[in-house]
Parts: structure tokens; sequence; C-alpha cells
């Protein structure tokens, strides 16, 4: 009996055997299994480290998208990538403009890199653009090569003579930055559109803590419930400046901001008026969009926290640029603005007021919050330092070219040549150059702390990498 139990039992521990090792197979299958699927997602992160980063973008994209559609009036955003979409006006859009230089007729199509434009924009949020000396002190070669750049007459490609190029310059040219980011709260950027006579937004205009206006924009009582008539700051250039004494009309607290060159024209104005006249720093290219008004736009941004735009809208099919105060004339292609206006206001930079929109208050719950803005923004500063073979950033300076040394901010001599007129010895310049520190809002020393006592200058173009930073010495 035992030889047969032992027989059996033998038999049935012959049976569990085979079981056994193919359970083993099966877990040893299923463990290479998941190894293999595993060890297939660490792979592909490693070979794409910055895929978080591309993510957080490609939302970015999907709400600036959904902003596109809410307040686009007919345009649409389409995602090439997690930088990249284009911008599109609808089927049947009126692209009557005639671009003589290219010899085409303007698209309905524009693309875009968001990338990029958050990242230039936001900077310009730290910048100053009125032209300094010191500016010219930090840049290497900015008094022999750029300052020529500044002085229409000249002619010249460099500033052999010294001399000859102060004369010319002194009469604008302050010794640190006289406008502080975040200066303001709100500004008003008035274009001079005709659209603007199709809706009463001067009092709405009035109530901004600033009013940048271009050329020879007229603000009287005639324009005034459509313009409004607050003058803090007027962009200009050469061909304005004959007429600027009328257009100023007493009005000796308005800001001048020359364009982009100085000339004798301007000179011989300036010696005629006491508002104080700066240069505008940036020579900016390459833009979405062109004229007087995108510099406008960049002014008020390096001063202003809310960036308010009217006068920039115009009917997409126009074939000549109507002004609220003259004739019809020839002006910039208005489908180019148009796409890139629309593109600055779903990235935060700008809001649009226009009589195109039904509402006549808006809501801006659909551009994307500023916690949004500044998260996308770290996305694409990472991307783009990663491609710049740059691991550690050195935070707002990581894009600084040259650096240089100044006296305390806001401390330096005031604008002015030695043998001023009586006129520009009595000039508003003391308004901005020797204003004192404390009597700044609060989140303009906020910053001022925040990027301890460095003042960042473009140099050329819209490059990121290519800022002057100087080192003031710190208020105490």
């Amino acid at each position: 009996m035992r030889g047969f139990k032992s027989s059996s039992a033998a038999v049935a521990a012959g049976k569990r055997r085979p079981t056994v090792l193919l359970l083993l197979l099966v877990v040893l299958a299923f463990t290479v299994l998941v190894v293999y699927i595993q060890s297939s997602f660490t792979g592909n992160r490693g070979s794409d480290p910055y895929e978080g980063e591309k993510l957080i973008l490609s939302e970015f994209q999907t709400s600036v998208q959904q902003c596109v559609a809410s307040r686009g009036l007919g345009l649409t955003a389409h995602i090439v990538d997690h930088c990249k979409l284009v911008l599109k006006f609808p089927e049947g859009t009126n692209s009557t403009w005639y671009n003589a230089q290219f010899k085409i007729y303007e698209p309905l199509e524009y693309p875009y890199d968001v990338c990029e434009a958050i990242l230039l924009w936001e900077q310009y949020r730290n910048m100053t653009t009125v032209l300094t000396r010191e500016y010219l002190d930090a840049r290497p070669d900015g008094w022999l090569e750029y300052a020529a750049k500044r002085i229409a007459q000249l002619g010249a490609d460099k500033c052999y003579n010294h001399s000859l190029c102060e004369e010319h310059l002194n009469l604008i040219l302050p010794g640190s930055p006289p406008f502080h980011p975040r200066q303001f709260q709100s500004c008003a950027v008035v274009g001079n559109s005709g659209d603007l006579l199709k809706t009463e937004f001067g009092e709405e205009i009035d109530g901004h803590d600033a009013v940048i206006r271009d050329n020879e924009a007229p603000v009287n009582e005639k324009y005034a419930k459509y313009v409004g008539l607050k003058r803090d700051f007027r962009l200009v250039v050469r061909g304005a400046a004959r007429n600027m004494v009328t257009i100023l009309n007493g009005s000796d607290d308005e800001v001048l901001i020359i364009k982009s060159v100085t000339h004798r024209d301007f000179n011989k104005m300036i010696e005629e008026i006491p508002n104080p006249v700066y240069l505008f720093q940036g020579i900016v290219l390459r833009r979405g969009a062109k004229g007087t008004g995108m510099k406008s736009i960049e002014l008020a941004l390096s001063m202003c926290d809310i960036v308010d735009i009217y006068g920039f809208t115009v009917d997409p099919g126009y074939t000549e640029w109507t002004r609220y105060f003259s004739t019809p004339r020839k002006g910039h292609n208005p489908l180019q603005g148009r796409a890139y206006y629309q593109l600055l206001e779903c990235l935060g930079v700008i809001r649009i007021h226009s009589p195109m929109r039904s509402k006549r208050k808006q809501d801006w719950s659909d551009v994307p919050s500023r916690e949004t803005i500044n998260r996308a923004h770290a996305a694409a500063l990472s991307l783009k330092r990663n491609q710049a073979g740059k691991v550690n950033g050195l935070g707002p300076f990581g894009s600084c070219k040259v650096w240089g040394t100044a006296g305390v901010y806001g401390n330096g001599p005031v604008s002015g040549s030695l043998d001023m007129s009586d006129t520009r010895k009595n000039s508003k310049y003391n308004k901005w150059e020797i204003l004192p520190f404390d009597s700044l809002r609060k989140e303009a020393q906020e910053h001022y702390f925040q990027m301890g006592g460095v003042s960042l200058y473009k140099m050329d173009g819209n490059k990121l990498d290519d800022l002057v930073c100087v080192k003031h010495q710190m208020q105490s």
C-alpha cells in the first residue's frame, strides 16, 4: 500500500513541476514586458528632457487659439507645434492692399513664433526705451559707431568727431533713464485711425495714468469726445518736426520722443519749445506690424503695467488709410498689423479697444491669465537656453551681452547743451530727470530692487541676446 502511495505522490509531483515552470515562465515574461515598457518610457523622457516645457507651451497655444477665436473678429489661429502658429483671416476678406515693394497683394495668413514673441515682449517690460548717455558710454564703440546712426544730417557711418556728435545729441541726451519700468499702472496708446470717430473713447482715454499719441495728431475740443484731451507723451518722426510747435499749442508738459534719428530740423524745433525731448532708443526691425504706433506700444510697455490701444483698427478691405483729423492717404497694410496686434492681445501684452467690437465694455477673462503667461514664458526661456547651450541662466540678465556701471539711478546730468536758450533752461526736464525715487509708485520701486539696480537696454533688431545692462548704485 505504501508503495502505491509513494508512486501516486511521485506522479502528482511530476505533474505539478511543469505547471510551476509554466507559471514561472509567465511571470518572467510579464516582468520582461513591464521592464521593456518602463525602459521605453524612460528612454523617451531621456531623449526629450524638455517634454514638460513643450507640454506647457502646447497648452498655452491652445489658450491663445481660444482667445483669438473669441476676440479676433473672424481671425482664427492654427497651431503648428508648441511654438508656431498661423493666424488666418476668413475666406472672402477683401485683401485689396497692394505691396508695391514685392509686387503682390497682401496674404490672408501670417505665421508667428509664439515662444519668440512672448520672450521679446516680456523682456520689454524690464527695459528702458530712451537713449541715454550711460548707454552710449557702456556700449562698445557706442559714441564712435552707434551715435552716428542717430544723427541724420551727418551722413557718416562713424562719429570720428566725438564733439560734433555730442553737440547734436546733448539737447536730448539724459544721463540715465528718465522713465522707470512700472512707473505707471495704465497707459493709453492712441493711434490716428479714422475709426476713432465711430466711438466716443475720449473720457476713457483720459482716465489712464499716461496717454501716448503719435506725430501731428491734434488734441483739442473738436475731437475731445473721441480721443480725449490728456497729453503726456508724443512719438514723432522727422517729417512732423516743422509743425510740432503749432501742434503742441502751449502744452509744455507733453514729452516728445523722437522715433528714430535726430536732425537739424528737430534741433531747431527743440530750441523753441520748453517740452522735454528724448530720442527713442530701440532700432527694432522685422516686426509683425510697422509704423510709429508699434514704437508707441514698445514705449508704453517699458513704462506701464497695462497698455490699452485705441485707433489701431480699420476695415480690413480698405485701400486708403483714414485718419481722424485729415483726408485719406496711403498707409500700412491693415491685415498684417491687425493680425499681429491680435496676437499681442492674446499674449497679454496689450488690450485692443475698437468700434469693431460690439461690446462697449470689454471682458478680458478670455485672455490668458498672468500666471499662465508667466508659466509659458518660463518654459520658452528654458527651451531657448537649451538651444543656446546654456544650462544655468542668469535670470533677467541672461541676455546681457554688455555690462557697464553708472551712478545712482536718476541722478545723472539734466538734458540740454551748455549754451541752452532761456526757453530750454526753463524746460520741464526736472520733472523726470530729478524725480525723487520715493515718489515712484510702489511697483516701480519694487521692480528696481528686484533688478538689483540694473537698467536693461536693447542693442539692435529684435534679437533676444543683445542687451546692454548698466549696473547702478542702489538707492539706500
